[in-house]
């Protein structure tokens, strides 16, 4: 019998396509079931016109059958079959689809069952990644005859006369000795090949059937005493290894809220229920359909199925950095896969989804924090950073996608609240929105920048994490209202008597301000009289574009980072420390008038959250005072 060659450029990129195209080798066996699928949808089709076939719907199958003595594993179909020019054509040229080729030709046909997944003839090369010979025995509907097709690879291939006596097709694949590092033994063995099944062909449509081997409890002997002990035996049964129907193809009407929590648990195990669950039935000029889950806990990954076979595990392209906490499955016919059906072509179909599913997830999220507050607060409570965290590392490039969706505490609403429903409660005569940071909640309310603020009656939001300011500053605005910090001098109008009075004090001080501030040397830029404080004696603020808690933040994230805040140190005329520093300046005693302005200054880094230069010396000066 002659062994025909395969064309050059075949053979090259059989090679390619082995050693290259696939990340793992394991995806042979989606490829073999789905060219399997694809057979016996063409001979289904044929079936709804053409009486002879003789077969419905529940005839049709595909077989396993793992062979260990012989090192085989083989997948059967009762599809169409191929007659001997179509092994020649399909199996003798690589790059050769025939389920292309039914496609266009069947492109105009209404018919939901024509959903070819095999767009790409190497799929079926793919088997030699674990292979050392492939044996496809075929026979086509219509035809008396059978035909043997085998190879072991680029040195080309045999086609025979054969016997076969069902219409339909078997794949033979002579499995590789082990090695060092690949156990291909994996794809002989039953539960290891049930489980390949599961991950990537669990929703082809037709039942996927095995024999599968179980341990069986005996039945008890009649004369058993009372210390029978159990006795069991392995029992081999045929089973369907796949589920065939997925869940988000039912209608939502169809499905409990248990069955999306269980399918979401096992499929992305997770022992929690999810917070949120999102189907999605997408048609139009793109079809998909998805079950949207966002996680109590921080997980990853959307995975992607092109007609109920898995294509990606994790696909970056469906889902934005801020919303890659969603977890869930896409599948859709409508998306253009590469040569090796693992990656995706960067296409407009999937752009068209990706969009579509962040304004699906962004409004059940928006809608969420509506109708169930606590239940956001516990999602956000978990996920809220992350939308801080991109938001900044796109330079608030997305920030109309994630402004309605932070939550900062509240001065009047003693709870968290969104700058939504801030700007809502804003009477018409404010301009701004109110801000304050601190290290917590408490601390916020009693920082001394913001009590003329609140004594206005105006709302303030309370920053308590690093980022935050710098989050206001990427969003900058909310409902075209800027934001302000309350330790700015803008942050109210400043009457001409307190100007005034203010200008005065400076004017009447002028000598001690610049004392304190060669006192301090380069720790502050400037000392001055402050109009933001009220009853407090002394506080941190800063001038410039870097305010004290951009330079925390960038600090934490680079401790070289060469920019600082300008730091200004307020002094509130009315306080008694600051007529005690007074009458030590103007009495002469400057070491005590020094030891004051050092002790101000340390108490205003506190109050500021940040670091003493010297908490040792600072606590020996309090001490001194008190002697």
């Amino acid at each position: 019998m002659e062994k025909k060659q395969f064309k050059a450029e075949s053979q090259r990129l059989m090679d390619l396509m082995i050693n290259s195209i696939y990340t793992h080798k394991e995806i042979f066996l989606r490829e073999i079931i789905s060219n399997a699928s694809d057979a016996i949808d063409k001979l289904a089709y044929r079936a709804l016109t053409d009486e002879k076939v003789g077969m419905n719907r529940e005839d049709f199958k595909i077989v396993i059958t793992p062979d260990k003595d012989a090192r085989t594993l083989t997948v059967s179909d009762n599809g169409i079959g191929m007659t001997q020019e179509e092994m020649e054509t399909n199996l003798g040229t690589i790059a050769k689809s025939g389920s292309l080729q039914f496609k266009k030709d069947t492109e105009d046909a209404d018919d939901a069952e024509l959903d070819i997944i095999g767009q790409f003839g190497v799929g079926f090369y793919s088997a030699f990644m674990v292979a050392d010979k492939v044996t496809v025995i075929s026979k086509a509907y219509g035809s008396d005859s059978a035909f043997k097709w085998e190879s072991e690879g680029v040195e080309g291939y045999t086609i025979e006369p054969w016997e076969k006596e069902s219409v339909g097709t078997d794949v033979i694949m002579h499995i590789k000795e082990d090695g060092d590092e690949e156990e291909y033994s994996d794809y002989i063995r039953p539960y290891a090949i049930s489980q390949l099944v599961k991950k990537y062909s669990d929703y082809i449509r037709y039942p996927i059937r095995m024999e599968m081997e179980h341990s069986v409890e005996k039945p008890k002997p009649a004369d058993a005493g009372d210390d029978y002990q159990p006795e069991y035996e392995m029992v081999k049964e045929w089973e369907t290894v796949n589920s065939m129907v997925p869940i988000w193809q039912r209608p939502k009407s169809q499905v409990k809220a248990e069955e999306y929590n269980d399918f979401y648990k096992s499929k992305f195990s997770d022992w929690q229920d999810p917070v949120l669950t999102i189907p999605v039935n997408a048609e139009g000029n793109f079809e998909y359909r998805a079950i949207l889950y966002v996680p109590s806990r921080a997980k990853k990954g959307l995975q992607l199925y092109s007609s109920g076979v898995m294509i990606m595990d994790k696909c970056p392209d469906l889902i934005p950095d801020y919303f890659s906490f969603v977890q869930g499955v896409v599948d859709t016919p409508d998306v253009s896969l590469n040569i090796s059906r693992e990656m995706l072509q960067h296409d407009r179909q999937l752009k068209v989804i990706a969009n579509n599913i962040e304004k699906k997830v962004k409004g059940e999220l928006v809608k969420l924090m509506k109708d169930d507050r606590e239940k956001y607060v516990q999602f956000y409570n978990s996920f809220g950073m992350q939308f801080k965290y991109s938001l900044l590392n796109a330079y608030g490039q997305n920030r109309d996608a994630i402004r309605d969706l932070l939550l900062f505490w509240s001065s009047k609403e003693d709870k968290m609240t969104s700058l939504a429903e801030y700007v809502d409660r804003m009477p018409a005569s404010q301009e701004k929105i109110y801000y304050v940071c601190a290290d917590t909640v408490e601390n916020a309310a009693k920082m001394p920048q913001a009590e003329r603020v609140l004594k206005a009656g105006y709302e303030v939001l309370y920053l308590t994490v690093d980022e935050d300011e710098l989050v206001l500053q990427m969003l900058e605005n909310a409902g075209g209202k800027p934001f302000i910090s309350v330790a700015s001098e803008d942050a109210l109008p400043v009457t001409d008597a307190e100007k005034n009075a203010a200008e005065q004090a400076e004017k009447d001080h002028k000598e001690m301000l610049d004392f304190v501030q060669e006192t301090l040397k380069d720790e502050v830029s400037k000392v001055r009289v402050s109009t933001i404080l009220q009853s407090g004696s002394v506080c941190l603020t800063a001038e410039g574009p870097v305010s004290l808690e951009m330079e925390k933040y960038f600090l934490k994230m680079r401790g070289d980072f060469p920019m600082k805040a300008q730091r200004v140190l307020e002094l509130n005329p009315d306080s008694g420390a600051f007529k005690a520093l007074c009458r030590a300046f103007e009495d002469g005693d400057k070491d005590k008038a020094a030891v004051y302005a050092e002790v101000l200054y340390n108490q205003a880094l506190i109050i500021a959250d940040l670091p003493l230069p010297d908490p040792a010396r600072y606590a020996e000066l309090v001490c001194g005072l008190m002697e």
